[in-house]
């Protein structure tokens, strides 16, 4: 049974965006096709440890799908020409001709999800939906709302879909442009996803991470002049670079500062920065360029100490021109506060809109804990523990509230601690 699990677990990561894709266009319902995908693979828990694992386990998933669905429609009778539609559809392994240059099948899909006549958010959050199997808690986590808001939003969106009869197909060579900007984002927050896990009981999710890396090599080898696309390859590949070193042998996570800086990886850390070169000779800056950089000088630091802290502050200045959010504020004060030293760090918190994200207050300890204000540290540290996500954050926030309240407890440790420094 446990092998069975392992290829229906294998399917869903590797069949279900195009399982449900070939739902989409057959009947154009969106909710209709995930949920008819989730039964074909619900039964495949059930059927195969008895008739085995199929030879060509996605064909299998997308006719059991497929049929559901013509069933769900013959039903409710939702139309002979909608039915008549169904039935006329190539089978799954017919490839659709088209001029779009991109030949990758979840990258085609991603195109196609990325319409430019939705708002460029509700284009990532339904590519994440449909294409990454992602759940609605987990898109919301992404984009730092409350689930009850982002199921609304992805319900409008397929409610525009369907009433505006916008097409589930894959654009022209020449209309790909319009769209990839909605794509980067879709595989940036992919590998995000998949390299902190919101949810699960792994911290790491590497098929996710690493999925999102080979479909962005795959978009950079198509749009090579891109030097955008060109910046978030070189970004993944440079964040990639610390995977192994991310967790404790116990799956607790490790900060930054106290990685095994010699187990990142040396051939990703290079090509990340080669890449990163190669677009920023184009001349034409942007938000995943300056992420990267942000992200090179920290790969390229032997040790946290020789970290150039001013310039990623410096760099931080530059992101917010592009991305004027609180979350790159956030980690502007972080490094103003590494750079200068913890007081300016702490004054540049206390107008972030970010209650609810466990960053904030996790930030905030930090800064308290370096500053030798320990109780008020291990308050700060509770909070954020109450509202992080994962079971080793919440570990690591549970190790770090021991600490500094045992430091607070003990006069004579606190006389010996050293002062923090600024710059």
């Amino acid at each position: 049974m446990a092998d069975v699990e392992t290829a229906v677990a294998e399917a869903f990561r590797e069949e279900w965006g195009q399982v449900v894709a070939t739902l989409i266009r057959i009947t154009g319902d969106w909710d209709l096709a995930e949920e008819c995908a989730q039964e074909a693979f619900a039964l495949a828990l059930r059927t195969w440890p008895r008739d085995g694992v199929p030879q060509r386990p996605g064909a299998w998933l997308t006719t059991t799908a497929r049929n559901r669905a013509t069933d769900r429609i013959r039903r409710e009778s939702l139309g002979a020409a909608k039915l008549r539609e169904a039935t006329l559809v190539p089978e799954p392994d017919e490839p659709e001709p088209d001029d779009s240059g991109v030949t990758d099948d979840r990258l085609r899909l991603i195109f196609t999800c990325c319409h430019p006549a939705l708002a460029t958010e509700a284009q990532v959050a339904l590519a994440l939906r449909t294409l990454a199997g992602l759940s609605t808690a987990e898109i919301a986590r992404a984009f730092l709302v409350p689930e009850a808001t982002m199921s609304q939003r992805l319900v409008r969106v397929k409610r525009k879909i369907r009433h505006a009869r916008i097409p589930y197909r894959v654009p022209p060579a020449h209309l790909l442009p319009e769209r990839t900007a909605a794509v980067l984002g879709v595989l940036y927050l992919t590998f995000n996803e998949g390299y902190s896990a919101s949810t699960g009981p792994d911290l790491l999710r590497p098929d996710l991470a690493a999925e999102a890396v080979r479909l962005t090599r795959v978009l950079a080898q198509l749009m090579p002049d891109e030097p955008e696309v060109l910046g978030l390859l070189a970004l993944v590949l440079l964040q990639h670079a610390r995977r192994a070193t991310r967790v404790d042998a116990g799956g607790v996570l490790v900060p930054l500062e106290e990685q095994d800086r010699t187990r990142w990886d040396a051939g990703e850390i290079a090509e990340g920065t080669r890449i990163l070169e190669t677009a920023l000779r184009r001349r034409r800056p942007g938000p995943y360029q300056i992420q990267a950089a942000i992200a090179a000088c920290h790969a390229t630091a032997a040790r946290p100490g020789d970290t150039d802290w001013p310039q990623i502050a410096g760099l931080y200045d530059e992101l917010r021109k592009f991305v004027p959010s609180a979350v790159v504020e956030l980690n502007r004060a972080i490094a103003v506060g590494m750079a200068d030293g913890p007081e300016a760090g702490l004054a540049l918190l206390d107008e972030l809109p970010l209650e609810g994200y466990h960053l904030l207050p996790a930030t905030r300890a930090d800064f308290l804990r370096r500053l030798g204000r320990h109780a008020e540290a291990a308050h700060w540290y509770a909070h954020a523990r109450d509202l992080a996500g994962t079971d080793a954050e919440r570990t690591y926030l549970t190790r770090r509230i021991s600490e500094v309240v045992s430091v607070a407890g003990d006069p004579a440790r606190r006389q010996d601690e050293p002062r923090p420094e600024g710059r």
